[in-house]
């Protein structure tokens, strides 16, 4: 049996959610699994969530949620401005996650800064929000690769001619005529953030990568479907000629 390869989006803090959904998939020691970043942040158990990707086999991504966090905690010190934007943005819940150690672990801080903005598996690129349609790869920034939105969601033409680029950071029924829940496919790219806080979602998405299978747990509501891609994507409408002539494709990938 060939090792699969799994793609899990953004989990923030929903550690049942994320233990039910790895569950369900049962990954063995062959396969290889991917976080696509936002481990933290809105949900209940952040501090959970990082304790086991970091001490897991696993592969994850840099999230925006990670860089608020790391830019309110810098190596020395803490930068206030950097920590009430962070707060804001749904960090209260994971310093409340790690009152029980009265401290955010320096080991859980230096992970963080390791990890990487993007993956190249060959045949699929993952990136947390997307790239900077505008930009060959090696002109992206870290801004650019963990809060892009629009502008990537909205291009004309695949980024890459041979690759997949799968995303999550935007909530995929926050697209028009998605329902909570989908995957949303775009140019080129997918997106698996399913809004496994929200309550108008709660799902929580996996999807095994060779076989184009989806699974999916519902941390609201203790549901779990394992279904075909086919069956829950949902297709943006492609853009429009004025949209077309808005775009300058990269000349270097």
């Amino acid at each position: 049996m060939s090792k699969r390869r799994i793609v899990i989006g953004d989990i923030h803090g929903h550690y049942k959610g994320m233990m039910a959904l790895l569950d369900k998939v049962a990954p063995n020691s062959d396969d290889e699994v991917y976080f696509l970043g936002d481990l933290i942040d809105r949900g209940p158990k952040s501090a959970q969530v990082v304790e086991f990707v970091k001490n897991s086999p696993y592969k994850c991504l840099m999230g925006n949620h990670e860089q608020l966090m790391l830019e309110a905690l810098p190596e020395v010190g803490r930068n206030q401005q950097a920590w009430q934007a962070w707060l804001y943005s749904g960090g209260q819940t994971t310093v409340a996650s790690y009152q029980e150690a009265e401290i955010i672990p320096r080991d859980h801080l230096h992970w963080m800064r390791s990890l990487p903005l993007f993956l190249d598996l060959g045949d699929t690129w993952l990136v947390h929000a997307g790239v900077n349609p505008r930009r060959p790869i090696e002109q992206q920034t870290a801004s650019d690769f963990c809060w892009i939105r629009k502008e990537f969601h909205s291009i004309p033409k695949p980024y890459f001619d041979k690759k997949q680029i799968i995303i999550g950071h935007t909530i995929t029924f926050t697209f028009d005529g998605v329902e909570p829940g989908n995957i949303v496919q775009g140019q080129g790219w997918l997106g698996i953030d399913t809004g496994v806080y929200h309550a108008k979602s709660g799902w929580l998405t996996a999807l095994e990568l060779d076989t184009n299978t989806v699974y999916q747990v519902n941390a609201l509501h203790y549901k779990f479907r394992v279904l075909p891609l086919e069956e829950i994507v949902t297709t943006l409408k492609r853009p429009s000629i004025f949209d077309k002539l808005r775009y300058v494709r990269p000349q270097a990938h």
